[in-house]
């Protein structure tokens, strides 16, 4: 007969699309009564839903012979049960080590998690169950409001996670957790009932760790104060919280789509948008392009979103994980510096009537002479026409350099190429690149952007000298 608890859970799981019929689910087992409770339930509900199980238990290495009894007990659990079982053992002090830093329990989690994903690849499983119940959301909810944490954050655990490779894994995982609206409590009560035991780990009780700390000294003297469904209506507050997440971050979505541009994110869009969507779409637009948001705080997009509204038109803010905010004029856009390199300089030779290539900036410049009279004059600065025999120096193909200057044409006087970049808002990366057409030692031609008085186009004319700049492969 199935028990009253079974009965919850599998309408539980039902209700949250949490086990679908003829799953082959992977059930996380540590040894203590809620994993073994869940494992019980688990096979409890087998039947009714036509379910495959295996049980995995990581052993991390980090509490001696007591690590090593609670996986032999989990072993002949599985055995008693019938169930595949799947044991690895890891040193997660020395995995600390060997990397010079990181919290125990952070990288002991991150283990285990790949240690579920290799597993259920390997088995071809489509879930890992875990047993984080009711109580241990609420711990999760209070931990990471009293560190300070976010809407998201605040909505504790889901139901069910789907946790992709970005985060160290080897291969996407669904998480599910079934016991994340029954208490410690049911749990224990169903455990005696089926006079099953369960092993205890006494790092459980050390109050220094944060968690502990909450669960042992917190949480009694709140229920005290307030009553003892506290646990209850800090998970459905969880639960608020990520329903009104999941809305907000759809409407982020939708709204970074209409902001984005092919280079980067329209600055004034940004801008015109309420502060906490503006902090959403910051975030967003970052995982989007990183891949994920760790190490992201939200000291981090505050210090973004100032540069962005009041920093200089062209400035760069640097962000965890080797990437960089540059703001050029009203553009922003995600740099990468992991894999930046300095600006480089060309300069090619350009004979009259050829095509050149410049790969450093992904352009051609065509070249051919045509005879008078000129059919049109050029729509715009991407084309330039010259009276070519007044071009009686070397032509050269470049990009620009400190210092350069030029006589637009309508002027007497000159000007410096980086006071014309900056009239016309002209991006720091664009400059780096953008193709100049220099006469002996003086630019004639800045496309798109001015063209020089020398060499200009009259009725005296006998040949002119046509060029334009277009992108590789066009």
């Amino acid at each position: 007969m199935i028990s009253d608890l079974a009965k919850r859970i599998s309408n539980y799981s039902q209700t949250q699309g949490l086990i679908l019929s003829g799953d082959r689910i992977l059930v996380a087992v540590s040894g203590g009564p809620d994993s073994v409770a869940l494992l019980r339930l688990l096979v409890e509900l087998r039947d009714e839903f036509q379910l495959d199980l295996e049980v995995a238990h990581l052993q991390h290495g980090m509490r001696g012979e007591e690590a090593r009894e609670d996986a032999r007990f989990v072993t002949a659990l599985a055995d008693t049960l019938g169930l595949p079982f799947h044991l690895k053992e890891v040193s997660v002090p020395e995995i600390r080590s060997a990397a010079g830093k990181g919290n125990l329990e952070a990288l002991a989690r991150q283990e285990r998690y790949r240690f579920f994903a290799e597993v259920a690849r390997a088995r071809g499983l489509d879930k890992v169950a875990t047993a984080h119940t009711l109580d241990d959301q609420a711990e999760t909810v209070l931990m990471r409001f009293l560190r300070g944490s976010g809407m998201k954050g605040l909505g504790g655990m889901a139901p069910l996670q789907v946790m992709d490779s970005t985060g160290g894994l080897p291969s996407k995982l669904t998480v599910v957790r079934p016991l994340l609206e029954t208490s410690k409590v049911e749990i224990v009560n169903y455990l005696t009932e089926k006079h099953q035991t369960f092993r205890l780990d006494r790092t459980n009780w050390d109050s220094a760790l944060l968690r502990n700390w909450i669960r042992l000294e917190l949480l009694p003297k709140m229920r005290e104060r307030v009553d003892s469904r506290l646990s209850e209506r800090l998970g459905q507050q969880a639960e608020l919280m990520r329903d009104d997440d999941a809305l907000l971050a759809e409407l982020a979505r939708r709204k970074l789509e209409e902001i984005s541009t092919a280079n980067g994110l329209n600055r004034n869009a940004l801008l015109a948008e309420p502060i906490a969507l503006q902090r959403r779409l910051l975030r967003l637009w970052i995982e989007t392009a990183r891949g994920n948001l760790r190490g992201m705080d939200f000291v981090h997009i505050d210090e973004l979103l100032r540069l962005i509204t009041d920093g200089p038109p062209q400035g760069r803010l640097a962000i965890p994980g080797g990437w960089e905010l540059a703001r050029e004029y009203d553009l922003l856009r995600l740099v990468c510096r992991l894999v930046w390199v300095e600006r480089e300089c060309y300069s090619y030779e350009l004979t009259v009537g050829s095509t050149r290539q410049i790969p450093e900036a992904g352009r051609e410049l065509r070249s051919e002479l045509i005879k008078p009279p000129l059919a049109e004059l050029p729509a715009d600065l991407s084309v330039a026409v010259f009276d070519a025999a007044c071009l009686t120096g070397p032509l050269t193909v470049r990009n620009f350099r400190r210092g350069d200057y030029f006589q637009p044409l309508g002027m007497t006087g000159h000007k410096k190429i980086k006071d014309l970049f900056i009239d016309n808002k002209v991006a720091l990366s664009v400059r780096a690149k953008l193709p100049l057409l220099v006469l002996g030692q003086e630019v004639i031609w800045v496309p798109g952007y001015g063209r020089s008085a020398i060499a200009q186009v009259s009725a005296d004319t006998k040949a002119i000298l046509r060029l334009k700049l277009v992108t590789l492969g066009t």
